[in-house]
């Protein structure tokens, strides 16, 4: 594989400052078929302008895989989706927001494409059909060697068992004969039809084998089976799958592009410095790219920033409250076997790093390598010994790709740890150095998987493992840092403001493994911890668990979704069976009893029976209890949040449905419909300064004020300046409060918001005060005005929140 187009290096280290002045705010919208289409999308753009919002968001809108209800299995990147409304719907989308002086982003997905119906996708079944002679050969990235465990052929992971091939049979029902698998159709190469399916299967191009095999010679999307990855590098490539964002450009659809997964890619930054060439400098471009603890956003990429996720991990860790550490920390050791801190985590993560190389990305490994005995010139060297440093070098790295400007020398440290923990792998880490100094397919692969790893071994199991603060366990997060400080916060946005002024700000995503207010009620936790580990303790020896690590996760997010008002779970139509497929999902993804590869029905049983008995139980009861209890507590950390993400540096996005008190959980609950017409109707209904309760019309009343007055300064955010405030007292560490302005001039507004508050139940904000700067404030969200030295218990007497403007 080499690269057939290189970047500009002007544009690659003099990246201009890129501060698209329309964006101001996003809302968005998950499309799909049987609920949200295009025409969905213009009924509901007069209230989401009237909400404030400036632009819509959309998820993926090319033509996907049928009745997909995310869009990221696109089978045809050459259409707008006829499902969603079409050419015609988006047009008249664009025109509707257009006329209300907003505008469109929309989430291009470069990396793969839908496979899982090779019907559905022409591409796809063209390369089937005829093989490396299909023009449509090369946009794939599939290796055809005679070694390739296929015989050369295209090994395509779908049969479910041993007796799958038996059933086999020759569909003659169309015009053109094909093989049948079940429901699944496969075409027929010419001149190889006229015999029995599994000889004609045999002369094809492709040979299907079963998904357990460990055998896919196709590139995927992680180890998504159906999702086939396509060479981005190759120009004809990128003009066939750009060509309808190009024309969305050319009409002036739209405003922006958010990039899925371009860690995938074989050269992120090559493909990026095209994409901005052709969605030109105004148009904001932003990367779903996963920053590791303290790893900087790469500043020679010509884009805006990135989706939000480290945004995410400031905000809500500065709510957490180290003070719960050790005790939270000793229930996990207790209950779950480890204590789920530093040392854990850092063992687990190598532990599941070299789990998830040497099975589920085991054919992606032997691919890379292949690769690197041939670029380092060691045919005859062991191949497992190569394989052996290459995973361990992998299963160390600590970002999940290292080929960014910023990270220069990570890889040279990386195999030098690995060198001193293991001298008899010096010898093969020479052949892996080798290799990846020439710079060809070798380095291209080993990043390419080395973010394949870190994402399956990371979000997809450890994240599922850990059991002390599930909160924590968040995309882009870093569970074993247990919270934020203020000022660690406040320097975290200060470079934010400075660096990345139209960076993507965001709670809540399609891809979070809890929704916003459900972490922010776990989060309160930590101020609890002690309370908490009591009533845990307790509720196990009422009601023995199958497992402790399972139940102690479960507890945690049951208690997150459990109704505020106490009540119990099984009043909540549909919460339930919600609660039950998140377990399932949940313990197969933590790998640790069962899978999804080889799960154990006994023992999902058993936590079946274990969850319904603690929902109907005197757990339950004490679920809802402790909810009930602390339900003022999450409110406040659930409106501080989003006011600290809606008025800090950045441009905030709100997920669909998040403007009020959500519950979702992980895909595909958090993708469940939203009712607008309930939210719209509250928006009109809203005349008053609200309490925090059951509706949700508080955090209405906060996300509306704070996008309203986005809209009526934007000067003051996006490229503004940013400077901490302070308070003073006895609870001045209870107050986060910054102020945003001009740039270069002094603070027009003032954000300031509660953490911690479960210390102040009893006593109050007694004597602390927040000193302001000269001038008369008035806080948009109560019309109260306050002038030199405000106290808190004033300044918080209808929310726990202010939004202060000169």
């Amino acid at each position: 594989m080499t690269e057939t187009y290189v970047t500009d290096p002007l544009t690659r280290l003099h990246r201009a400052p890129i501060r698209p002045s329309t964006v101001r705010s996003t809302y968005r919208l998950q499309l799909r078929p049987d609920a949200l289409t295009f025409g969905d999308a213009r009924a509901i753009a007069e209230y989401l302008q009237q909400l404030g919002v400036s632009h819509l968001y959309l998820s993926p809108i090319l033509t996907a895989a049928h009745g997909s209800t995310h869009g990221y299995d696109v089978t045809d990147p050459t259409t707008v989706s006829t499902a969603l409304g079409g050419p015609a719907g988006l047009k008249a989308l664009s025109d509707e927001v257009r006329s209300r002086g907003m505008g469109l982003i929309v989430d291009l997905v470069p990396n793969h494409v839908g496979v899982g119906d090779p019907q559905q996708n022409p591409w796809w079944w063209d390369v089937l059909r005829l093989g490396r002679k299909s023009a449509y050969a090369r946009y794939f990235d599939i290796d055809w060697s005679p070694s390739n465990g296929a015989g050369g052929r295209l090994a395509l992971p779908v049969l479910q068992n041993e007796n799958d091939p038996a059933a086999l049979t020759v569909d003659r029902s169309g015009p053109e004969p094909m093989l049948a698998l079940h429901d699944l159709r496969f075409p027929i190469a010419p001149g190889t039809d006229g015999d029995n399916a599994l000889r004609i299967h045999d002369r094809q191009h492709y040979r299907l084998v079963s998904w357990k095999a460990g055998v896919c010679t196709y590139r995927r999307f992680f180890a998504v089976n159906s999702l086939a990855a396509i060479r981005q590098e190759d120009p004809e490539v990128f003009e066939a799958t750009h060509r309808e964002l190009a024309a969305w450009c050319e009409h002036d659809l739209i405003d922006g592009v958010r990039v899925d997964h371009p860690d995938g890619l074989a050269y992120p930054s090559a493909y990026l410095t095209r994409l901005r060439r052709l969605i030109g400098p105004q148009r904001l471009l932003l990367i779903e790219k996963i920053l590791a603890n303290r790893e900087p956003l790469d500043a020679t990429l010509p884009i805006d920033g990135t989706t939000g996720y480290d945004a995410l991990a400031d905000v809500g860790g500065v709510l957490i409250d180290p003070a719960g550490e050790p005790a939270l920390t000793e229930l996990s050791q207790q209950v779950a076997g480890h204590g789920s801190d530093r040392a854990w985590f850092g063992e687990t993560e190598h532990r599941i790093k070299r789990a998830v190389a040497e099975t589920i990305l085991a054919p992606e490994i032997r691919r890379l390598v292949a690769a690197i005995k041939r670029d380092g010139n060691a045919g005859s060297f062991d191949t497992l010994a190569v394989s052996n440093a290459t995973i361990e070098v992998l299963a160390f790295m600590p970002v999940y790709r290292v080929d960014y400007a910023p990270l220069a020398g990570m890889t040279a440290a990386v195999v030098a740890e690995v060198e001193k923990r293991n001298a008899e792998l010096t010898a093969p880490l020479s052949v892996l150095v080798t290799a990846l100094a020439v710079g060809g397919e070798a380095a291209t692969r080993f990043s390419q998987v080395c973010g394949a790893i870190t994402a399956k071994a990371v979000e997809d199991t450890m994240f599922y493992q850990g059991a002390r603060l599930v909160s924590l366990q968040e995309v882009g997060g870093n569970p074993a840092r247990f919270g934020h400080s203020v000022n660690d916060f406040h320097l975290s946005n200060s470079e934010r403001s400075q660096r990345w002024p139209a960076t993507m700000t965001t709670l809540s995503t399609h891809d979070t493994k809890r929704g916003e207010d459900v972490r922010a009620r776990i989060g309160v936790l930590s101020q609890v911890a002690e309370l908490w580990s009591e009533r845990v303790r307790g509720w196990l020896d009422t009601t023995p668990a199958p497992d402790g690590a399972t139940a102690l996760f479960l507890l945690q997010n049951m208690f997150g979704v459990w109704p505020a008002d106490g009540r119990p779970a099984s009043s909540v139509p549909g919460l339930r069976d919600r609660l039950h497929l998140f377990a399932e999902k949940s313990i197969r993804e933590a790998g640790t009893k069962t899978s999804w590869e080889e799960p154990d029905a006994q023992f999902e049983s058993a936590v079946h029976a274990w969850l319904d008995a603690v929902i109907d139980g005197p757990v339950g009861t004490g679920i809802g209890d402790i909810a009930h209890e602390l339900a003022p507590h999450a409110w406040s950390d659930a409106v501080s949040q989003k006011l600290l993400q809606l008025c800090a540096p950045g441009i905030p996005d709100i997920y669909q449905g998040t403007e009020v008190w959500e519950d979702s959980l992980v895909d595909p609950d958090n993708r469940r419909p939203v009712n607008f017409a309930v939210r719209a109707g509250m928006l009109q209904s809203l005349t008053d300064t609200p309490t925090l309760d059951t509706t949700g019309a508080a955090k209405m009343w906060v996300v509306a004020y704070a996008l309203w007055l986005r809209r009526e300064r934007p000067e003051c955010f996006v490229g503004g300046m940013y400077r901490p405030f302070y308070a003073v007292g006895e609870h001045a560490h209870r107050l986060v409060a910054y102020g945003r302005g001009p740039a270069g001039e002094a603070a027009e507004v003032i954000v300031a918001a509660t953490r911690h508050s479960v210390g102040l139940a009893a006593t109050g904000w007694t004597d602390t005060t927040l000193p302001l700067p000269e001038g008369t404030w008035t806080d948009r969200l109560t019309g109260n005005t306050y002038a030199g030295t405000v106290r808190l218990d004033t300044l918080f007497t209808r929310l726990p929140v202010a939004l202060l403007v000169r």
